[in-house]
């Protein structure tokens, strides 16, 4: 299974039903919590071409957006096969 980023800040609604989806998938997750620090928000902008909402998720290096984009990508099917691509 392909590592997942996520961009969050604290008590972020998305952030928590992204992190939920992804780890009920089974994904390992790594969290970055970028709101309070520059350096990490910086690179979550710069990686994610100017995104600055929270959250930000990479599949991989891929970067899919956020939670909404996450769900459409379930409700498509191709969450499965990103993730274990």
């Amino acid at each position: 299974m392909k590592a997942v980023t996520i961009y969050t800040k604290p008590l972020c609604p998305y952030c928590i039903r992204a992190i939920s989806l992804l780890k009920k998938k089974g994904a390992q997750v790594r969290e970055i919590c970028a709101a309070f620090d520059q350096e990490m928000r910086k690179e979550m902008i710069a990686r994610s071409n100017g995104a600055r909402t929270y959250p930000q998720i990479f599949v991989g290096d891929a970067h899919i957006g956020g939670c909404d984009e996450l769900y459409a990508l379930e409700e498509a099917g191709k969450l499965d096969p990103l993730l274990n691509g």
